[in-house]
């Protein structure tokens, strides 16, 4: 869950792909600060003192991704990779009252650093937050008679497992259903040659090849319609159609 640390001058992590800071952070200033909801404002400016702040889901994307919620009438939800918990704040706004989160990740830690933020906006009782590595998790719901059950998935954490996410994720979230996957440009490293790799350690490296192979099998699965979209590390919208 390693990304860009680079911050911008409003405090925020500036994570975007856009070559002109100056340009993202006109983005961010017009349109998407002014409908952030308060309690992500606190949450997004707390993080920022988290050493690894990069980790926080883009606040552009994340605005993004609770419009699809709400277009699609979302209530129950995944959420691998929780971090201090931008994101499954978002999604648990923008639910209806009565709607549930699965949320899971190995780091209960740092998902307790946004968990007063949570509390204090009063969406806790969406959110079922397990401790746990993903995989065993999923198979669980999956032996359990939850296929189908879920409205929208939204993955942003180890990048070597996102293909085996992915192919749980398609069959617990239902026809109709809407899976986003964070990261999916890595700063770029997709597009680059295997001389320009060379320069990484092995988990940049890792990461970068697992990348590289769940856009071509996303590109390829009949199963879903999708849009790579450059808001903040790049994000994969995919549409469950089959």
């Amino acid at each position: 869950m390693e990304k860009d640390l680079q911050k911008s001058s409003n405090a925020s992590v500036a994570k975007g792909l856009l070559q002109s800071e100056q340009l993202y952070n006109y983005i961010l200033e017009t349109s998407v600060f002014p409908r952030e909801p308060g309690p992500l404002k606190e949450l997004r400016e707390v993080t920022a003192n988290h050493p690894g702040a990069g980790m926080a889901t883009a606040p552009d994307a994340g605005q993004l991704m609770s419009m699809l919620m709400k277009i699609i009438n979302a209530k129950k939800t995944i959420e691998v990779g929780v971090f201090t918990g931008y994101s499954l704040l978002l999604t648990a706004l923008s639910l209806p009252h009565d709607g549930k989160i699965v949320a899971i990740d190995v780091d209960r830690e740092a998902y307790e650093m946004g968990l007063p933020i949570i509390k204090k906006a009063g969406v806790q009782h969406k959110i079922d937050f397990i401790e746990s590595q993903a995989l065993p998790v999923l198979d669980h719901l999956l032996e359990h008679g939850n296929e189908g059950a879920f409205d929208f998935a939204f993955v942003d954490a180890d990048k070597v497992n996102y293909k085996n996410y992915h192919e749980r994720l398609m069959k617990l979230v239902k026809v109709g259903g809407i899976i986003v996957y964070d990261n999916t440009l890595w700063q770029g490293t997709v597009a680059m040659t295997e001389d320009q790799l060379s320069g990484q350690d092995s988990f940049w490296k890792d990461s970068t090849d697992a990348l590289v192979e769940l856009n071509k099998l996303l590109a390829a699965d009949n199963r879903v319609e999708i849009s790579q979209a450059p808001l903040g590390d790049g994000i994969t919208i995919c549409w469950r159609v089959r």
